[in-house]
């Protein structure tokens, strides 16, 4: 556990000292809501029909940036191998990773959702849900996220095969996402799409690491 929990604080360490990422991420999402009047016109029931499927869509893309970046700098300066060989194993670096890309870019976002709501006329008796449904959302994201990154880690195009590997895959994360917020913002209850988010998350905890890992080694 000990080792596991150093290249977890060592990942936040590192977001810390080097903010960029996680405010790139804050800002993008916030960008790309705050187009959403510009395209549609300032017609708040037209925002607010849009409002759902806007945030989760912006969130899933503002969680991508960091994703390419999350094995990159270790592989290339040969502290990835080094810790490969520090007698942790490759599924929990990865998920080591996993979590400390959703603490340092999932979370902002769901931090930012209020503002971004209020941009996109979400009822705010709906933030909440919004907040939970982006929060769940985030953590399968980060997992399926540490599986393209160690999967495209070393190849030639990277950066543009991450999106199509793991964007397709995230579709019914943003499908019971958004399903979660309209349901709250029509009044009726989030919980039944929540839990289905809370069920990818576990299914996803433990088998993505296992890829990744895998992945890392060579396998």
């Amino acid at each position: 556990m000990k080792p596991w929990l150093a290249v977890l604080s060592r990942e936040l360490r590192l977001a810390l000292r080097h903010p960029g990422d996680a405010l790139a991420a804050m800002l993008f999402f916030l960008v790309v809501c705050s187009l959403f009047p510009f395209g549609v016109g300032p017609s708040p029931e037209a925002l607010a029909r849009l409002a759902p499927g806007a945030l989760v869509a912006a969130g899933l893309l503002a969680a991508l940036l960091p994703l390419d970046r999350l094995f990159g700098a270790e592989a290339e300066d040969g502290s990835l191998d080094l810790l490969l060989l520090s007698g942790l194993s490759p599924a929990a670096l990865a998920l080591a990773k996993a979590a400390g890309h959703w603490l340092t870019t999932g979370l902002p976002l769901v931090v930012a959702v209020p503002l971004a709501g209020a941009m996109l006329n979400l009822d705010p008796a709906a933030w909440p849900a919004a907040c939970a449904a982006l929060a769940l959302a985030g953590v399968v994201l980060s997992l399926l996220g540490t599986l393209g990154a160690a999967l495209t880690l070393g190849a030639r195009r990277g950066a543009a095969l991450l999106p199509i590997l793991v964007l397709p895959l995230s579709v019914p994360v943003a499908i019971f996402a958004a399903a979660a917020i309209e349901a709250a913002t029509a009044g009726l209850s989030p919980r039944p799409y929540l839990l289905l988010l809370a069920a990818l998350a576990a299914l996803a905890a433990p088998l993505a690491p296992l890829a990744a890992g895998a992945a890392l080694r060579g396998d």
